[in-house]
């Protein structure tokens, strides 16, 4: 998988959010399917994950710390400060002593020595934000966190910030849905050097088609209050979604044979299937090799199933994506 440069680390170029594996959409995984899904994360190349404190007031920093126990070394985290959980309600809270309280807390939950990036979750606007990137810093210069972000902030709060202290991020949405860095964060993120780590870039599932009817989210599932979600609003994006997908088909025609293109259309799912399968044979080949090595030193066929390449099919963004 391609890199991209997050301050002065190197990451996958597709991160993996985790807030999901706790709650926001849908019902959220068992703890040990969660784990599951974080490790074959890291086998398919993912090195970034993003956390927050807020995440399940706090379950989804404890999930991360027990997945990465034995592989800290091998993934980049990301988690945030300013937004958190109290008494089971979300609170705002851009504060110096709360963030440094909250650093201690997050360190603890993810079981690791430093942070490798600590966004700030929401300015807390009764808060200067030179202020509370000020107390960001001092920790950074602690060394338990090597580079500081903001998540959901303007052009003009971007560069506040960064006279204060470098950003190396800054996390909004973004998508064909969602196109509000567009309105000059992007060229403040250029001058100044800082990565856009876009989230949501499939629109929160309805760019990926994978959402017919939001009556059936769950209960608790956010997007139940996200205004494009209502069904008025909805049933007029659900229009507009055919010829989205036929657009993307035609602009991907001069690149692929018919046959290539028409692959596209269900690539995810066979990937997924693909590689399943490819590690269930790579499996039997390893479990029979021995004996078929002597069946043909006899000069016998057992019919040995051989071992196949992993093939992995990727398009390169020219920003860093995190689904």
């Amino acid at each position: 998988m391609n890199t991209r440069r997050i301050g002065t680390a190197s990451v996958a170029e597709i991160g993996l959010g985790c807030m999901c594996l706790s709650h926001a959409y849908g019902v959220p995984p068992a703890p040990r399917d969660a784990q599951r899904v974080l490790h074959r994360a890291i086998e398919l190349g993912i090195t970034h994950f993003d956390t927050a404190a807020l995440y399940g007031f706090g379950a989804n920093e404890s999930l991360l710390g027990e997945a990465f126990a034995g592989c800290r070394n091998r993934v980049h985290l990301a988690t945030k400060c300013g937004m958190t959980g109290v008494d089971g309600r979300r609170v705002i809270d851009g504060r110096p002593e709360t963030l440094k309280r909250t650093c201690r807390e997050s360190l603890t939950r993810l079981r690791t020595d430093v942070i490798d990036l600590w966004y700030l979750h929401r300015w807390d606007k009764r808060v200067p934000v030179e202020e509370s990137i000020g107390a960001m810093a001092d920790i950074v210069a602690s060394g338990y966190v090597r580079a500081i972000g903001l998540s959901e902030v303007s052009a003009a709060t971007l560069r506040r910030a960064s006279a204060v202290h470098p950003v190396s991020a800054v996390q909004n949405e973004y998508s064909l849905w969602s196109r509000n860095p567009e309105l000059g964060l992007l060229e403040a993120c250029r001058a100044l050097g800082t990565t856009l780590v876009a989230f949501a870039p499939l629109a929160r599932g309805f760019l990926a088609g994978a959402i017919d009817d939001p009556g059936q989210f769950a209960p608790r599932d956010i997007r139940r209050g996200m205004p494009r979600f209502q069904p008025s609003h909805f049933a007029i994006n659900q229009r507009l979604l055919a010829p989205y997908r036929a657009l993307a088909q035609e602009a991907l025609q001069p690149f692929f044979s018919k046959e290539v293109a028409k692959a596209l259309e269900v690539v995810v799912a066979k990937l997924v299937h693909g590689h399943e399968q490819h590690q269930l044979r790579a499996r039997r080949w390893r479990r029979c090799r021995r004996p078929c090595a002597r069946a043909e030193s006899r000069g016998e066929d057992r019919g040995c199933p051989q071992p196949t390449a992993h093939y992995r099919f990727s398009l390169t963004p020219n920003i860093a994506h995190q689904r």
